[in-house]
């Protein structure tokens, strides 16, 4: 049997996303209970969040290129918020129109898209805020489903993480992998020294020397023995210590620095990895220069968005407990607030007293894309503008 007609990984393919595969059962009955009343109705819907996860204040809209990719050639307009934005709850952050059997059975993969990249991407900003201007790197490709680690890291990297682990992602991004060393090498090698050593001649002059230094030490004789092996090559010594050999974290980060600025290599900076979240993060600033953070990104909260008809033939039609009619989200360029108005609501008077600004722009118009689709680098830029004065809430 060949590859064609036996899957070897459990995954979608491509062809079997954009063929609606990807589908609840329902909405196969509910085209065919459609299609034996004749009924195709012109509809609006909209997707939004009534609640964030774990009390955040806002979230990011993430995995919008991939929506536009799944219903562009179909007779559709979308609007939505740039990828990237980010969002309080309640806030509609797309809206759909055209006949509903255009679109019904890409419901459950439209919100696949947007639910697990929004919430990827939340959580690294949630990094990104804790750290300041400290580095942090994506380690969560080995905690999910190989196929689905570029996503996973695409939306880590625009949420504000500085590099992804992975190749293919880091491919995928236009950037280059970032990295340290694994535990395997010193394993390997026996001797963390003659490890270090050979990392050093090994890998390319342009790749910075990270020593992972728990290994078989204890960290601050392991962080000298990496200092005397690299001298002034040495750019930073990670810190990968199981939780059942910590203690007092932040004591150990302490003996570190004091030891290696004692012996002349205040310049090497101090790095973090192992089931860190934001967190830990505000915790360890005192001490770390950098971070590496996997599964708290990587298995982060989905934004539990949902995706409602509010429009029939143009007249507002909801089910109980939602809002019909579509509803535009605004902004008020003096104070941030966002607002939530009916969609062809010219002029929107902040309580402020400033006039607000649209948000959902245009995507799609009748199956064809009509704004250019931004590069993660832009995606990127654009959130860390939108982080600015956006904090997150204290734990617990």
């Amino acid at each position: 049997m060949t590859t064609e007609t036996q899957k070897i990984f459990h995954t979608s393919s491509t062809d079997e996303i954009l063929q609606g595969k990807v589908t609840d059962v329902y909405f196969t009955n509910v085209e065919k209970a459609l299609r034996h009343l004749g009924l195709n109705p012109y509809v609006a819907a909209e997707v939004r969040a009534g609640n964030l996860p774990e009390n955040w204040l806002w979230a990011v809209f993430a995995g919008l290129e991939e929506s536009v990719k799944l219903l562009e050639g179909r007779n559709i307009d979308l609007y939505a918020l740039p990828e990237g934005t980010a969002f309080d709850a309640e806030d509609t952050v797309l809206i759909l129109e055209g006949n509903y059997l255009e679109f019904a059975v890409f419901e459950t993969a439209l919100l696949g898209f947007l639910c697990e990249a929004s919430g990827v991407a939340t959580k690294a900003a949630r990094c990104r805020i804790a750290a300041g201007d400290r580095t942090v790197l994506s380690f969560g490709a080995r905690r999910m489903h190989p196929a689905i680690s570029p996503m996973i890291e695409r939306n880590a990297y625009i949420g504000g993480c500085d590099g992804v682990s992975a190749v293919i992602s880091a491919e995928l991004i236009g950037e280059r992998a970032l990295g340290t060393m694994a535990h395997s090498l010193m394993i390997c090698v026996g001797d963390e020294k003659k490890a270090f050593q050979a990392f050093d001649a090994a890998v390319e002059p342009e790749v910075r020397r990270v020593a992972l230094v728990d290994t078989f030490q204890d960290e601050k004789f392991g962080a000298l023995t990496a200092a005397e092996a690299l001298g002034d090559r040495l750019y930073a010594v990670r810190l990968d210590t199981p939780g059942s050999r910590r203690g007092d974290f932040l004591k150990i980060m302490r003996e570190v620095r004091w030891e290696l600025d004692t012996r002349g290599y205040g310049n090497v900076k101090i790095f973090l990895s192992g089931g860190l979240d934001e967190y830990d993060i505000l915790r360890y600033n005192l001490y770390a220069d950098a971070y590496g953070v996997g599964t708290s990104i990587s298995n982060a909260p989905v934004v539990d968005f949902s995706f409602d008809i509010v429009e029939v033939e143009g007249k507002p039609r909801a089910k109980r407990g939602k809002m019909s009619g579509k509803k535009q989200t605004y902004s008020c360029p003096g104070c941030s607030r966002r607002i939530l108005a009916p969609f062809n609501d010219i002029a929107i008077t902040c309580p402020c007293g400033g006039i607000a600004q649209p948000l959902l722009v245009p995507y799609i118009e009748k199956g064809k894309i009509v704004r250019e689709l931004p590069s993660p680098q832009e995606i990127r830029q654009h959130l860390l503008d939108e982080l600015e004065g956006r904090t997150i809430e204290p734990a617990g």
